[in-house]
């Protein structure tokens, strides 16, 4: 949403900083894409072995197992398109990382295994963010055009249905950061006392989940400062 009035200016600083948080997450992942682990493991093998440690069986059908906390395991096309997806508790890893030895590659995939473990472990902010995310996806794509439609024509009401919409999408932007950051956590703490990393090449893993972070960081800023636009809008119209 674009109304150029001062206002404006209020977003101007977390969309640096989101070029920014681009800029880096591709600078650094590049960088340790290229350094191959001394562990020389894979991706998909750090994932299952991660997997293992935290006793969460592998599987194509984890809706099979009782208590449904086991997880399956999946390569998908593109780059840095690594997710774990909650509703069929499916891991899935890029090429790159799937069947990349890099320090990149088993940083990545730890991560996403970072949020099947929470989701096994019924982690607090990720199960939150599982429930509210059908009413903010929605929420979120209508927010704009009806605050627009309510700007443009002075309707009140539509501006703040518009408003509380976009506050829901707000609120999931930032309980995402928890869920990313204890992901992380859990990730180097895995690689660590797994051993699949030594030292220094666990630096490197901390610098590539860092800067993803930053992207989410980024994404957080600009939704909040978005939302207090919005909100100086409504109060001048």
């Amino acid at each position: 949403m674009m109304f150029w009035d001062p206002t404006f200016l209020l977003i101007i600083p977390p969309l640096i900083l989101g070029l920014w948080a681009q800029y880096k997450i591709k600078s650094t992942y590049a960088k340790y894409s290229k350094v191959n682990a001394r562990s020389g493991i894979t991706g998909a093998d750090v994932a299952q072995r991660i997997l293992g440690d935290a006793q969460i069986p592998v599987s194509n059908t984890p809706e099979a197992y009782p208590g449904n906390v086991a997880c399956g395991l999946a390569c998908v096309p593109g780059a840095l398109t690594d997710h774990y997806d909650p509703r069929n508790r499916m891991l899935n890893l890029s090429q790159d990382v799937y069947y990349g030895r890099s320090i990149a590659a088993l940083g990545v995939a730890a991560h996403e295994v970072g949020h099947a473990v929470q989701h096994a472990r019924l982690y607090s902010p990720l199960m939150i963010r599982n429930i509210v995310y059908p009413v903010t996806s929605i929420g979120s794509s209508l927010a704009f055009p009806l605050f627009f439609i309510g700007f443009l024509f002075r309707y009140g009401v539509l501006m703040e249905i518009g408003i509380l919409f976009f506050a829901l999408a707000v609120f999931f932007t930032v309980l995402t950061l928890p869920v990313e950051f204890n992901a992380s956590r859990r990730a180097l703490v895995a690689l660590e006392h797994g051993g699949y990393l030594t030292t220094d090449e666990l630096a490197g893993a901390r610098s590539v989940l860092s800067a993803a972070a930053l992207t989410y960081v980024a994404a957080a800023a600009m939704a909040i400062m978005q939302l207090v636009r919005m909100l100086l809008l409504s109060r001048r119209n």
